[in-house]
Order: C-alpha cells, then structure tokens, then sequence
C-alpha cells in the first residue's frame, strides 16, 4: 500500500480474531485470542488490510448509558505514520456520533498527542505496572471468593456506568476468579504474557494493597496492574513492594459525561479495555 493509496476501511467478524492478536503481539500488549472474540463478537470492530493481510484495527464497545469504549487501536509498523490510526478512530467515533455515545479511550503519551486534536479530553492517569515472581514460591492465605454482582455494583459506582457485560464475560473465562478480603475487591484473569489484577476497589489503600499481597502470594507471576495515578499511597505501596513502573496511560473522554464516579478505583480493567 503506497502512501497515498487510498484506505479502504472494513468491519471485521469473529473469523479475524488470530489476525488481530497477530497485531497486538507485535505490538507487545497483554491480550489474547478472547480478548479479541470477545470485541469483534459484543462490538464494532473497524480495520484495514494490504492484500488479505490485517494492517490495522480499531474498536468500539458499547457500554451502558450512553457509554463506548475505543479500544485495539493497532497499526504494524511499516504502515505507521500514515494517518492510519487517526482515520480509524475517526470512523470509531462516527459511529459512536450515531448511536448517540459517549466514548473513552485509555492512550499512551503518543496516542494522547494524537487524540487531543480530535477532541478527547484527558481524565485519569494511569500506571502500568509488572511483577515478575519466581516460580513454585507462592504461599497464600485464604482468599474470599468474590461475589460477580457485588463486584459490577461497586465497578458501577467507580465508573459513572454498569460494565457487568464485560466483568461477566471476563470472570466466566478459565483461569479467571474474583476475590475479595477486608472490603476489597478485584478480578483476576489470564493476559497472553501475564495474569492481570483489575479492576481492584477497595475503601482504603491498606485493603487495596493488602489484597494485592494475598493475590500474589496466592498463584505464581507474572503479574500485571494497571493503577490510578491519583491513589498515591496505592501506587507508592506497590513500587516499594517490587513492583516496577512500566508505562504512562491517559484516559480520555470524548463527549459530555454521563455521570461522575462515586469513588475512583485503586486499579482498571486494563488500558486497552478500560
């Protein structure tokens, strides 16, 4: 595809979801093969291809009111700096115009730069964060099982908006449980490279932290959180823990919000879910 080739933009089916996982590989995100049934199944996703290969994606996730998630913003590297990605959330947000929605993305410092002029708002900041464990050193004490429900109510309150599609679909996968201990909560669930920790509420950052520890302590690593900047004592208690800073995400908003959240979570579903 020539520079100024005109881009042909498709919506893609479940039959795409090995090709996008082939893009998300590359660019070394968590998700896996689910991950991406899950979005071209419940969503609209939106890509582009040279010939028969898959060059780049976008999706929109319909929440609850009035909400959207854009999300697998992918571009392989030789197709990049081509305005690929800026036409693909355009063609996200078009459709999102449509439905009448509210949309959020999660971007890196670079996306930000890109999502700003299209009129995304910055909200939270997030931190990546992983730790890695030897393995065969786990040594837990026991951990509530957490209740499904209880979990969507309080990830309800945090966001502004019910999520409970995506929570269920998440907890149902192998591997995936929810736990809770001392007024926290959080689900667990398998990423391609490691087991993720969010989203994670809790009323204070102790239990937070305190949970994170069980969790840890209870399986082999690695492990990934994705935590709210502004939970200084959480994301503090973390680093001095061992875990180690991997990257910046922004949380944009494009739109008016559909209601305020009653109290931020310590950590999120992931950037690229939100």
């Amino acid at each position: 595809m020539a520079a100024t080739e005109p881009i042909d933009i498709v919506e893609l089916g479940v039959g795409d979801a090995q090709a996008g996982l082939v893009l998300s590989t590359e660019a070394g995100w968590n998700q896996n093969e689910a991950d991406w049934r899950f979005f071209l199944s419940k969503g609209v996703v939106l890509g582009i291809r040279d010939s028969a290969r898959l060059v780049a994606t976008a999706a929109l996730l319909p929440y609850s009111a009035g909400n959207a998630w854009i999300s697998m913003v992918l571009v392989t590297v030789d197709f990049r700096r081509r305005g690929i990605a800026t036409k693909l959330v355009d063609a996200c947000l078009d459709v999102a115009a449509r439905r009448g929605l509210t949309t959020w993305l999660d971007a890196t410092p670079a996306g930000a730069a890109v999502y700003g002029p299209l009129g995304f708002t910055p909200t939270l900041q997030l931190r990546r964060l992983r730790l890695t464990k030897p393995q065969g050193t786990g040594a837990s004490r026991p951990l509530s099982a957490g209740n499904l429900d209880a979990l969507a109510a309080r990830d309800t309150s945090a966001m502004g908006f019910d999520r409970s599609t995506l929570l269920s679909e998440f907890s149902a996968r192998p591997g995936s449980r929810i736990v809770s201990d001392d007024r926290a909560m959080a689900l667990i669930r398998n990423g391609r490279t490691a087991r993720h920790i969010g989203p994670l509420l809790a009323d204070r950052a102790d239990q937070a932290l305190a949970l994170v520890d069980a969790i840890v302590s209870s399986e082999t690593g690695p492990w990934l959180i994705d935590a709210v900047h502004s939970q200084e004592e959480f994301l503090n208690g973390l680093v001095q823990s061992g875990w180690n800073i991997e990257r910046p995400f922004q949380r944009m908003r494009f739109g008016r919000p559909t209601a305020s959240p009653a109290q931020l979570p310590f950590a999120v579903a992931g950037p690229e879910f939100g």
